[in-house]
């Protein structure tokens, strides 16, 4: 069944920012990944989506996390903003996350998390153009009629999910905007934003004869939101600090990444070539992560980190 329910996946559409690097920011992906790398652990991810495009989508984000022993798991913080229509409409939010750690045995645990969120959506009307300012000959030179309604809107969001992982295998789902808030500017009654819901999967299988070094790890992840959804299929390769990986995200583009990585950083960089009915004009998408990882005083006593790719 949950194979079947990710190929009946229809448009790659979204209305929340998307990343394609899911794992090189995984807060934003579900709030139990709070804490899975026990000590602490800072991620800052860009995406620059159709730059060809006037108007293109720019999102940048930034998270702190780390597991608590005396709270029996992770805490961590997101802060994230997200640029559309040459700077029209901004949103800027930031959240706070918990998530508590079961061990079910030495090989095999259970995170669910919890996530709350504090967002802010603008609107920049100088950046915006009406109908009523167009010169049959000379174009946009009319100031417009149009009155400025409300120009900013502040709502409390809501999140859960829940992971389940061994050494070698990795699942989660998350449902994010909980109690699907009123956002709109003009009639808020009639504009809610719709909930998020989130599943992935994956494993990481050494390749022991080509050598230790080698890995591969193939991963699905399927999101919906209202009647948009998207299939995410791909596969990374690892040999030492090395990563590369290919991905395909249904009807919409093909996903190419590069990454190095060490003990206390993680660089990757992802390139997304358009193959819907955009194509070439929107000069596909450009995003980079950057994970910087430190070093903490680890007790005895047992705890399992998730082993899962980090881009």
């Amino acid at each position: 069944m949950f194979v079947i329910v990710f190929a009946m996946a229809g448009n790659a559409m979204a209305q929340d920012p998307l990343f394609s690097q899911f794992y090189a920011n995984p807060l934003y992906l579900n709030p139990a990944f709070a804490g899975t790398a026990r000590c602490p652990r800072v991620t800052m991810n860009y995406r620059n989506q159709w730059p060809g495009i006037p108007g293109n989508f720019v999102t940048y984000s930034a998270s702190y996390d780390q597991h608590v022993d005396n709270m029996m798991g992770g805490l961590g913080v997101l802060v994230m903003n997200d640029r559309a229509g040459s700077g029209a409409l901004t949103t800027t939010g930031a959240s706070g996350m918990y998530s508590y750690q079961l061990p079910v045995s030495r090989f095999f645990s259970i995170r669910a998390g919890v996530q709350a969120t504090y967002y802010q959506k603008k609107i920049d009307w100088n950046n915006l153009t009406f109908g009523d300012q167009i010169s049959d000959r000379n174009g946009f030179i009319w100031k417009t009629a149009e009155t400025p309604v409300l120009n900013t809107r502040a709502v409390a969001d809501f999140s859960a999910g829940v992971l389940a992982f061994s050494d070698k295998f990795f699942a989660g789902f998350a449902a994010h905007h909980l109690t699907q808030p009123y956002e709109g500017f003009t009639n808020a009654a009639k504009s809610r934003l719709p909930r998020k819901y989130t599943g992935h999967a994956g494993a990481v299988i050494p390749l022991n004869r080509f050598g230790d070094e080698w890995s591969i790890s193939p991963n699905v992840i399927y999101q919906q939101q209202a009647n948009f959804q998207q299939l995410n299929l791909g596969l990374y390769v690892t040999k030492g600090p090395l990563v590369g990986g290919l991905w395909y995200r249904n009807q919409d583009a093909i996903i190419a990444l590069i990454g190095f990585k060490t003990d206390k950083i993680k660089v990757g960089y992802t390139y997304d070539v358009t193959i819907s009915k955009l194509s070439n004009a929107s000069a596909g998408s450009h995003e980079l992560s950057l994970i910087l990882s430190f070093k903490c005083k680890v007790k005895r006593k047992k705890f399992n980190t998730i082993n899962c790719p980090t881009f």
